[in-house]
């Protein structure tokens, strides 16, 4: 019994230095979107923070000043979705690796 335990508790740290590799690699990880056709660029990291944004010049008009605005912002949500579809598949597959064959995930 106390070796089933110490046996958990084994995989159990695993399972925790895993998932601290996974955060680390998410970090390096990055995915681009454009909104505009192209117009506005925004890359965002694994762990959904936005590492550069970037805007064609001839976009940048002040008389269009809202609609340069409502660009970025469509283009950042874009980026943290993705950065999340890519950070939940990491650490699902990540999870998926650590479990016994055939034990169901949430």
């Amino acid at each position: 019994m106390a070796e089933d335990m110490s046996k958990m508790l084994e995989k159990l740290q695993q399972l925790q230095e895993q998932m601290q590799r996974v955060q680390d690699e998410l970090a390096m990880k990055s995915v681009t979107v454009e909104s505009g056709g192209g117009v506005v660029r925004v890359t965002a990291n694994g762990k959904s923070q936005i590492l550069k944004i970037e805007i064609e010049k001839e976009v940048i008009d002040p008389n269009e000043k809202e609609m340069l605005e409502d660009l970025v912002v469509a283009a950042v949500n874009r980026a943290l979705e993705r950065a999340k579809e890519v950070a939940d598949t990491s650490m699902s597959d990540a999870a998926r690796s650590m479990l016994p064959p055939g034990f169901p995930l949430p």
